[in-house]
């Protein structure tokens, strides 16, 4: 058991990408298996992530979930500041902007109401629980536009941990609300071509539950779609901690 553990600790960055690679696959392996890909796998993976982070800490008593647990600290480093950036960035390096030309004007103005909008819900939320900090409203404002601006803009700002994991909260709802509400509504609202699956991935902007959702309704859909969503995910990350904020904080 020693022996283990030693190997554990000494190399706990190589167990946290098995640990985090084996919960990748379980949970894609639910989202296909007891929801036929309706709701997408990186939904049910953020799901157990919080709880498995609620877990860490009861068990072990620290405030860092389960990175405070010997066996998983290496999850401490990869969930850390460093490897969050470089994934944004390598992000970044994959969009093309020629790509977004091909959703014409209305793809781009689709992003920008689609961030702004979002960001106004979330923070109105916020408001209306009785936030009054300009960082906290701004960070669950930002959970709103998507799960991943949410935490950027809260690291970025300085909100607390309670705050940015109630962003990641806000973000996983609305997530899987897009997942499960597109196919019920696609016929509804025209989304039948690829034109407007661009307008409608720039509107919602959660990648994975605009994927999920165009995937159950035409998966030829999903590229399209997808596409803006991704815009949509780094201006949230450009205006979050940025504008939105500094508009904020001028309002309280």
């Amino acid at each position: 058991m020693d022996i283990i553990e030693t190997v554990f600790v000494r190399n706990n960055l190589v167990v946290a990408f098995a640990v985090v690679g084996a919960v990748m696959w379980v949970s894609y392996f639910l989202a296909d298996k007891l929801t036929a890909g309706r709701i997408h796998g990186s939904a049910i993976a953020i799901a157990l992530g919080l709880l498995a982070a609620y877990w860490g800490g009861t068990v072990s008593g620290g405030s860092r979930g389960v990175a405070d647990v010997t066996l998983l600290g290496g999850i401490g480093l990869m969930g850390g500041g460093m490897m969050r950036d470089f994934a944004i960035v390598a992000t970044a390096f994959g969009v093309h902007i020629s790509e977004l030309k091909k959703a014409g004007i209305a793809g781009v103005i689709s992003i920008f109401a689609g961030v702004i909008v979002s960001f106004i819900v979330g923070a109105a939320v916020a408001v209306m629980f009785g936030y009054t900090d300009p960082t906290a409203i701004t960070t669950i404002g930002a959970g709103a536009v998507t799960y991943i601006v949410g935490p950027v803009t809260g690291e970025a700002i300085g909100a607390s941990d309670a705050v940015i994991t109630l962003s990641v909260a806000a973000g996983l709802v609305k997530s899987i609300l897009v997942m499960i509400g597109t196919p019920l509504i696609a016929k509804r609202i025209g989304l039948d071509n690829p034109q407007s699956a661009m307008v409608f991935g720039g509107l919602m902007g959660t990648t994975s539950g605009v994927a999920a959702g165009l995937a159950a309704t035409d998966p030829k859909l999903v590229p399209y779609g997808a596409m803006t969503a991704t815009f949509y995910t780094g201006l949230g990350c450009l205006l979050g901690p940025s504008v939105l904020f500094f508009i904020v904080s001028a309002m309280f």
